[in-house]
């Protein structure tokens, strides 16, 4: 049988990774454009090259991410980029006739105010976080774009998955683009490799996360490009349970093999006070996330020893 053809944005990022790596990748042809081969933030080129491909499926995981940091510092980029990004690859397969587009969005798009956990019907119903409103903004944007897709045409099986934070192999550990995990383990790394007998943590380190494997991630959306006519139109994906910030610290430390003090830098913006996924819909639809948060974090620093910091 002739393999069918899968498009993934984001190939060379976190997510994309991990899509390419897992065991049932090697069942579909994948193209996975680098943005020297495909810039996204081109509508001409993109629409050029899904028309002539013309994809059984897109997969887009392709975005400018960071954490809080790179959220303040760039709010422009994270906005105008992000959604010039998500409108073309969206429009392009729309207008190639592809009928299978699934969409990764992210859990910033919720109220930064709303009641936990995160429910999928919640979106624009209050405030967005103010750190990360650019790239919530331009994710809500590539999400309401599938669903008026969708509404236009019944046959179209363009769906969002909502992923919790993600931390993992092939992950971002440079502290000015990273998110909380990696930076973590950057900076307990870097203490124990300087012999320093404290580390810093942002804020009273009380602030709740969600952080979930990015190989589980990998996994559910595999699962969903199998067959995406049964994943419902929006759906969240994550474990349903979280930690405090001090509790991730101490993991890392644990598994570094770090043994100093932390301490807590109150004047530091922490973001939302929790962010928890409802996952009663990815319950239905008969999934769940495999990897315990210390066996992320092992897989992970092996990734940072062996690779990043090379």
């Amino acid at each position: 049988m002739t393999k069918k053809t899968l498009l993934l944005t984001g190939g060379s990022g976190m997510v994309g990774c991990n899509i390419l790596e897992h065991p049932t990748a090697s069942a579909w042809h994948i193209l996975a454009p680098g943005s020297k081969e495909l810039d996204l933030t081109d509508a001409g080129s993109v629409d050029a090259y899904v028309a002539e491909h013309k994809p059984d499926l897109v997969i887009h995981a392709a975005g400018q991410v960071g954490g809080i940091q790179a959220n303040m510092a760039h709010p422009v980029a994270f906005l105008e980029r992000n959604m010039a990004i998500g409108r073309n690859i969206i429009m392009a397969a729309h207008k190639a006739g592809v009928k299978n587009f699934l969409n990764l969005a992210s859990t910033c798009m919720y109220p930064r105010a709303a009641e936990n956990p995160l429910r999928e019907d919640m979106i624009l119903m209050g405030e967005l976080e103010p750190t990360n409103e650019g790239y919530a903004l331009a994710k809500i944007m590539a999400t309401r774009l599938c669903q008026y897709i969708r509404r236009e045409d019944a046959s179209a099986n363009y769906k969002t998955i909502i992923p919790c934070n993600l931390f993992g192999r092939h992950d971002k550990f440079d502290p000015k683009h990273s998110h909380l995990l990696p930076a973590i383990i950057h900076k307990v790394h870097m203490a124990k490799e300087k012999g320093e007998k404290t580390v810093e943590i942002w804020g009273d380190g009380t602030a709740r996360r969600e952080f979930m494997y990015a190989g589980d991630l990998a996994d559910a959306v595999m699962k969903a490009a199998g067959d995406i006519e049964a994943l419902p139109e929006l759906m969240n994906c994550g474990l349903g349970h979280d930690h405090e910030i001090n509790t991730y610290y101490q993991s890392v430390a644990d598994v570094i093999g770090w043994d100093g003090e932390f301490t807590h830098d109150l004047s530091r913006p922490v973001g939302m006070k929790q962010k928890l996924c409802a996952t009663d819909r990815q319950t239905e639809w008969g999934w769940s996330a495999s990897t315990s948060l210390v066996d992320g974090i092992r897989a992970t620093y092996d990734f940072y020893l062996n690779e990043a910091t090379k």
